[in-house]
């Protein structure tokens, strides 16, 4: 195995199957954080700010380098309009949704073509479709249980009604539809300057200055929402900053550079067999064929979310 081969395909694969992972227990910690009262909008200003913090002495290296074009007004737009669609949210099953999104946007980007007579087109066309289907089994379809469980002494979980359903799955296809094109704009400005940790400290910046301005329209002159307490809050920032929005951000804008945006892509549902696995694990959930019951139970797709990223991993 040679060093560019290593580099390349092994490499990617192993990067993005650990973040993946790290992205769960984030997630597990955003939750448990806010639901003990937590403002997630002063969540992702203090996480996504001190991941630029981390990044600012990127920013040194890249104006003296001179193999990198200098920053110039196209690309910071770009990075601009990448913290504008980027802004995280929670997430559910819908992230299924993710690949095929990203497939479609990728043709019309001439990214990717479609060709009938090429195996591997036929089954990214085929994947699409799957994708599609999935989304809406687990979204409409209530169906039996797989596994039950006792419920957990304390639930970490707040019981949605269910006339939400619809208006929740609206909202995160939507979700679903800006992190595709995430992918399909970072890698436009990784094509124009290629320097993972100056772009993510722009786009933290950037993330972290947009939701203050959501932050401060939305709770005015409340200034409690921004303290923090030194407790599972803190814990969830400082993990957040470091692992989410500092390394998994970093580490999958070299993915978009090495592999393209499909390729980054295809990992976005496995976080929802890892979350999946660890609630039946940790938290006993039930694990039902669609959404299960609508009530607390975890449905075969998991519930566990995404603080960030959508993405942290942008995704």
């Amino acid at each position: 195995m040679t060093g560019k081969y290593f580099q390349r395909e092994v490499l990617p694969v192993t990067a993005l199957v650990i973040m993946e992972c790290a992205n769960v227990g984030l997630n597990t910690l955003f939750k448990a954080a806010t639901l003990q009262g937590m403002n997630f909008h002063a969540f992702i200003v203090y996480s996504y700010g001190l991941a630029a913090l981390l990044l600012l002495p990127s920013l040194c290296f890249s104006f003296r380098s001179r193999t990198l074009p200098p920053m110039n007004f196209s690309i910071l737009y770009k990075i601009v309009l990448l913290g504008l669609i980027g802004s995280p949210t929670l997430a559910s099953a819908i992230s299924n949704l993710t690949p095929a999104f990203t497939f479609l946007l990728a043709v019309l980007f001439r990214m990717e073509s479609v060709s009938f007579t090429r195996t591997s087109s036929v089954a990214k066309m085929l994947g699409t479709v799957v994708s599609i289907g999935g989304a809406f089994i687990v979204t409409l379809y209530n169906g039996p249980v797989v596994i039950a469980m006792s419920p957990p002494s304390v639930s970490m979980r707040s019981q949605s009604p269910n006339h939400n359903w619809i208006i929740g799955a609206a909202f995160l296809s939507v979700e679903y539809f800006m992190v595709p094109l995430w992918y399909i704009v970072q890698t436009q400005i990784m094509r124009e300057y290629p320097s993972e940790f100056t772009v993510v400290c722009y786009y933290s910046l950037g993330v972290s200055f947009w939701t203050s301005l959501v932050t401060l329209l939305t709770v005015g002159s409340d200034l409690s929402v921004w303290k923090i307490k030194p407790n599972i809050a803190l814990v969830s920032i400082v993990c957040s900053g470091l692992f989410g929005s500092c390394i998994n951000n970093t580490i999958h804008t070299w993915a978009l550079r090495i592999k393209g945006p499909l390729f980054v892509a295809m990992f976005k549902p496995l976080s929802i067999a890892i979350a999946v696995a660890m609630g039946v694990i940790f938290l006993r959930d039930s694990l039902y064929i669609g959404r299960g019951n609508g009530n607390n139970d975890r449905v075969l797709h998991g519930d566990v979310g995404e603080s960030q990223g959508s993405s942290y991993g942008r995704r």
